[in-house]
């Protein structure tokens, strides 16, 4: 029995075919209406441009530009005239009179004849003055009451503001509809003389009213023509799924429901369902048989399914929880600190199915300390991961409580060592970086060597002295050793993941086959270089699946790209010269060098002579297509970015002085910051590159 207010499936086929039919129908109106609309428009632009532009190279340049300048000269005494009467008016046209000799109606000719031979509305020459904005005519090949005399004057439209900064290369064509005149589509051509410079512009109009009747009409035989067939086909689609697809399931359903009556009525013997005979020969027929299947044996799975779904559950709910743990621990945004251009740093955590205890973290422990850990826990699941916790939770707060790696790593071990009834443990390796020297305090407690590569040199292993690891002996003791990071020069740390990656026959990746991959393409940036080493790893392994998680970490010392000064106006050149041949030798766009020496002439003018600063820094950086520029200085406490943005639609003498420069910094930018930090100003630009030559 159906139940009233039920939608059946006929009826829900019916609704959704003719549904699938309107949405279709008025698609394919709307797609081809408006392919024929283009294809019309780009004709009748094409059209008036080509008039414009053959008129333009038929007129004599040298007679154009003599019409000009008399016309102009006596506008020019009289600009922008209004009359209050006929005389006025007839006076006024007049004056003109006198520049019409044998070459201007000879000129006039030649473009009626144009216009006739192109079946245009209207062609003729005018003057663009850019400093007036008006646009004065010289010729008007219509010579009727419609047509425009000589010294008729009229402002320049603002679709053509653009165009007129670059007056020799015309104005596309473009379509308007205006109650006077309708539709045109309206187009320029530039008239050249000797040395390329438009002496004035040939412009047509064409009429477009007929073709918007014919496009209307269009639209009405394509509506109605689609309409039938969409309701002819939308005919035979009903009657198909309602014999072959609604009848039959129709009949499985009503079996259907009744399952459940007939499985209580009487337990395993044969049921309606099982004496439903359905033949369509199609899928409706395969689903009944495999459905009669299905019922058959559905009580036995009941059980264990039942069973096997709570275990799943359990094991899934842990594990999802396990997995959060891991990414919610380990930092994740890059650029990790966009504010610094001392370095480059990036890390990546590609986790194995089996939940595992790597973990990687860089922090600063002040302002000129870069602490990096890499590390390990033994065993996987549920443990490894809280061990993990704790083990990063006590490692950085032991570094960042002013311990040194050796001594941080004996206090971290002794913390770990009591009540650690599981007996796991943590490799890890521990590197605290000086950035104003480069120089690294490291330590390792059975951790994997790390990889160190010198400016325009090959990755290599620094085969350091290992410590015992963490958590196996309170009493261990571990020795620290400098390493010095020169500008140019990285640092890759990894775990045994990224080794001991196998392949379907249990091959190994491998040390070598590491360091191969790292110096296939070393100059690539951290990101880069670590998503080029992971698809090694991948093509290495392929479908065979991986145990363990696979960690890495790399950091690069940025080249010289900073420098301190004095701030005062004499030193302001100097500045820009620094910024500019650094953003040439990083190869930037000579267009995003300009608009980012505005900005540091903006910027550094403003610390020269309101700062009161003793001491200032520029940094520079090209990283991931962003060009950063960062402003520190130890004037006293000021945010430009606070300041009121100026009135930039004001007139001149209404204008508020100052601002302005600031204002154009931010909107020449893609983004621009401030802090206050350590009794230092800091201001940082960045620049997308590639962006500026769109805008």
């Amino acid at each position: 029995m159906r139940k009233k207010g039920k939608w059946t499936l006929g009826r829900k086929a019916v609704t959704g075919i003719f549904l699938i039919a309107v949405v279709l129908t008025v698609l394919f109106v709307t797609v081809s209406y408006q392919m024929y609309a283009k294809v019309m428009d780009e004709q009748y632009r094409t059209l008036s441009m080509h008039v414009a532009e053959t008129a333009a190279e038929v007129v004599d340049a040298g007679q154009v530009e003599r019409y000009r300048d008399e016309i102009w000269e006596i506008y020019s005494r009289n600009p922008k005239p209004e009359f209050g009467n006929k005389e006025e008016e007839a006076a006024y046209f007049a004056q003109y009179e006198q520049v019409k000799d044998e070459g201007y109606e000879a000129m006039y000719k030649t473009l009626d004849k144009i216009k006739e031979t192109n079946e245009v509305s209207s062609l003729y020459i005018v003057y663009m003055d850019p400093e007036t904005m008006t646009c004065v005519y010289l010729i008007d090949a219509d010579n009727s009451e419609s047509g425009c005399p000589a010294g008729t004057w009229d402002i320049i439209y603002e679709q053509n503001y653009e165009a007129m900064k670059t007056p020799e290369k015309g104005f596309p064509a473009y379509i308007t509809d205006t109650e006077e005149y309708g539709w045109l589509s309206t187009a320029g051509a530039a008239v050249l003389d000797e040395n390329g410079q438009a002496v004035a512009h040939v412009m047509t109009d064409v009429s477009m009213n007929e073709v918007m009747e014919e496009r209307h009409d269009y639209l009405l035989h394509l509506c109605l023509l689609f309409s039938i067939v969409t309701i002819l086909v939308m005919f035979l689609c009903i009657k198909a799924v309602n014999r072959g697809v609604v009848r039959p399931i129709n009949q499985l359903s009503e079996a259907a429901e009744a399952y459940v009556k007939d499985k209580k009525k009487q337990g395993n013997k044969i049921t309606n369902l099982q004496k439903l005979d359905i033949h369509t020969g199609d899928e409706v027929e395969k689903l009944f048989n495999s459905i009669k299947q299905m019922e058959q044996e559905i009580s036995s799975y009941i059980e264990e399914l039942t069973a096997a779904t709570a275990e799943r559950e359990r094991i899934g709910a842990e594990l999802d929880v396990a997995k959060h743990i891991q990414a919610s621990m380990l930092p994740g945004i890059f650029p990790a600190f966009p504010e610094r251009g001392e370095f480059d740093i990036y890390a990546s955590m590609t986790p194995a199915k089996e939940v595992g205890g790597d973990f990687y973290d860089f922090f600063f422990v002040d302002e000129d300390h870069l602490a990096l850990v890499m590390a390990d826990v033994s065993g996987k699941g549920i443990p490894a991961a809280m061990f993990m916790v704790i083990a990063k939770t006590l490692l950085k707060n032991a570094v960042r409580a002013g311990d040194a790696p050796a001594r941080a790593l004996e206090k971290v071990n002794r913390q770990l060592c009591e009540k650690n009834d599981a007996e796991m443990f943590v490799t890890v390796w521990l590197g605290v970086l000086e950035l104003s020297s480069g120089k690294m305090l490291c330590a390792n407690a059975g951790h994997e060597y790390p990889v160190i590569r010198r400016k325009e040199g090959i990755f290599e292993l620094l085969k350091d002295r290992h410590g015992l690891v963490l958590a196996a002996m309170e009493e261990a003791r571990y020795r620290e050793y400098e390493v010095l990071l020169n500008p140019g020069d990285s640092i890759f740390v990894y775990t045994d993941g990224v080794t001991e990656a196998a392949d379907s026959g249990n091959n190994l990746f491998g040390t070598e086959r590491m360091l191969q991959a790292l110096n296939e393409q070393p100059e690539l940036s951290c990101r880069k270089l670590l998503e080029h080493l992971k698809e090694g790893i991948d093509r290495f392994a392929g479908e065979a699946p991986q145990f363990d998680d696979i960690t890495m970490m790399v950091l690069k010392m940025a080249e010289r790209n900073s420098m301190e000064f004095y701030p005062e106006p004499e030193s302001i050149g100097p500045a820009e010269e620094f910024v500019e041949q650094f953003l040439l030798k990083a190869q930037i766009s000579a267009k995003a060098v300009r608009k980012l020496n505005i900005a540091v002439d903006e910027i550094y003018s403003n610390l020269a002579y309101y700062s009161g600063a003793q001491r200032a820094v520029i940094m520079c950086s090209v990283k991931d297509g962003v060009i950063t520029l960062i402003f520190r200085d130890n004037g006293k406490p000021y945010n430009p970015l606070e300041q009121a943005q100026p009135d930039v639609e004001a007139a001149l003498e209404e204008r508020t002085i100052g601002g302005l420069g600031i204002f154009i910094v931010k909107k020449t930018m893609d983004r621009v910051t401030y802090h206050r930090q350590d009794e230092w100003n800091v201001l940082t630009l960045q620049l997308q590159t590639g962006k500026e030559e769109k805008n």
